[in-house]
């Protein structure tokens, strides 16, 4: 089984500004994978050609099973607002999203607290902080199962926010409610996080070690692969790493289990 996730920058491609749809479906086509987790994931939105990218990663996939769980809805700019879980399919949106080659048992929607206040933040290019409200924050679960021997792994996809220690709560809170899950549960994104600060607020265990950010140098692993959970068998890892595809600020990871 291989697992991958990539935060995919809504499709852009940093070389030349623009989301090529086809050249999205063919990076994600290339990471052969049998569950892939996706952050920063739009739907129906004026920057990445309206097009549905989950729906479009999925038929790169050949993933009949998928959700896009949306953290906000609305446009950037304009009517950009908290998502509520009541959108309907065709309205713009933007969060997270979860595929699977695999048969799915059950799916599950996980909302984390949002930071309430405005925080400063320093961007690229700029000396001094910009006041900014981090966007809400949510994770969505599914239950898949190997069809050969009828076993299941709980699998997440989440984006965490980007506020030192307001992340690190939000892993702890969603590690608590994936250990009551069937195990073994394994948890993967963008969680805005460094190896040591997740293992602390996790207790699971990193499946792959390698730097993701930024794409063009990487210096920093933000972006994770995690295991948690007993099994009776244990996972084994048999191949892993991060790969650089032609989109996105971030590198892809995979991981292949036995």
């Amino acid at each position: 089984m291989r697992l991958a996730t990539f935060n995919i920058l809504h499709g852009r491609s940093l070389e030349d500004d623009r989301v090529d749809v086809d050249r999205y479906a063919a990076a994600i086509a290339s990471l052969d994978a049998d569950v892939v987790a996706l952050q920063e994931v739009d739907r129906a939105q004026e920057r990445s050609a309206r097009a549905d990218l989950t729906a479009v990663a999925a038929e790169a996939l050949g993933a009949r099973e998928h959700r896009f769980v949306a953290a906000l809805s609305g446009t950037p700019g304009a009517t950009w607002m908290a998502a509520t879980g009541r959108e309907q399919p065709e309205e713009a949106a933007y969060g997270i999203a979860l595929l699977s080659r695999l048969p799915v048992r059950s799916w599950e929607v996980v909302r984390l607290p949002s930071v309430p206040w405005t925080v400063p933040v320093v961007f690229p290019g700029r000396r001094r902080p910009q006041l900014v409200r981090d966007e809400p924050r949510v994770a969505v679960v599914a239950v898949v199962e190997e069809p050969a021997t009828g076993r299941c792994l709980t699998v997440a996809s989440t984006h965490l926010s980007f506020v030192p220690g307001w992340n690190s709560w939000q892993l702890r809170r969603l590690a608590r409610t994936l250990h009551r899950s069937p195990a073994p549960v394994v948890l993967m994104g963008d969680l805005n996080l460094e190896p040591e600060a997740v293992r602390r607020g996790s207790g699971m265990r990193p499946l792959v070690r390698a730097d993701t950010f930024p794409a063009h140098a990487p210096e920093r692993q933000l972006d994770h692969v995690l295991v948690g959970g007993d099994a009776p068998t244990p996972l084994r890892v048999d191949g892993a790493g991060s790969r650089r595809l032609p989109l996105s600020d971030h590198l892809a990871l995979t991981v292949d289990l036995v």
